[in-house]
């Protein structure tokens, strides 16, 4: 049975009607929350310096590409080579977002995960002006944010944003990251922290440094966003969990 399952959602067309549903639904919940933003003015500070690295904890993506407000807004979004992110690409897709297939990995997976060729491929989408969204999450270790992203910055020379996105009605799931499933008819949050610029010189010690402030800016995204709609976040601890798992969205 799990492998006819398997074979199932391997399946182009299955995959396809599952990510335009999925695409339907998130529209149905951005149309049906009213979203606050904080600070008031977030796209009057953020459009001058686009384009950008949008960067946002891993569980919390569903909602992200609403943040592109206007057809002017290009954006690519990295998502997983994995079964679940074809998915999510379809689903991003049709949402207007570009997507760039790969991830990030710790270890000698990251090859493999096409993390090398989508690396270059984001700083080359960075040069011709599209803005680039990322999970920040090191694979499997939720609220944990990797290097890669300050290596990301720091060849292209674009600021990293980082936000957070929460509503009132919701699912968690019990897994490594909690993924968040937004729910329809109540209120949402959008986020956003101070950018983060990282200089074209960085060494090491700086480019650590720059990875904690980083962390320290989504956790407080997160926590401010869920108290803007009443809800209280609840800490995922960074932990490593057993097998690869693809970064990105999926």
């Amino acid at each position: 049975m799990k492998r006819i399952l398997r074979n199932l959602l391997r399946s182009s067309w299955v995959q396809r009607a599952v990510g335009f549903l999925a695409a339907e639904y998130l529209r149905l919940v951005w149309q049906t929350n009213k979203f606050s933003f904080e600070p008031p003015e977030v796209y009057e500070i953020v459009e001058p310096q686009q384009p950008a690295i949008f960067v946002f904890w891993h569980g919390q993506h569903f909602m992200t590409p609403f943040i592109k407000t206007r057809e002017s807004h290009r954006a690519k979004v990295l998502i997983s080579r994995h079964r679940d992110g074809e998915f999510n690409a379809i689903a991003a897709e049709r949402l207007g977002i570009g997507t760039i297939r790969g991830s990030g990995d710790n270890g000698g997976a990251f090859h493999r995960k096409g993390g090398v060729g989508a690396f270059r491929e984001m700083v080359r989408a960075l040069a011709e002006n599209y803005n680039v969204a990322l999970t920040a999450d090191v694979p499997k270790r939720s609220r944990v944010a990797g290097l890669g992203i300050i290596m990301l910055a720091r060849e292209s020379g674009r600021p990293i944003m980082p936000f957070a996105m929460a509503t009132s009605r919701c699912v968690r799931l019990n897994n490594w990251d909690r993924t968040t499933i937004n729910l329809p008819f109540g209120r949402g949050a959008l986020v956003g922290i101070e950018p983060i610029v990282v200089p074209p010189d960085a060494d090491a010690e700086t480019m650590e440094k720059l990875r904690a402030r980083l962390e320290a800016y989504l956790n407080e995204a997160t926590r401010l966003a869920c108290a803007k709609v009443g809800r209280p976040e609840t800490l995922v601890r960074p932990a490593q969990v057993g097998g690869a798992e693809q970064a990105g969205h999926g």
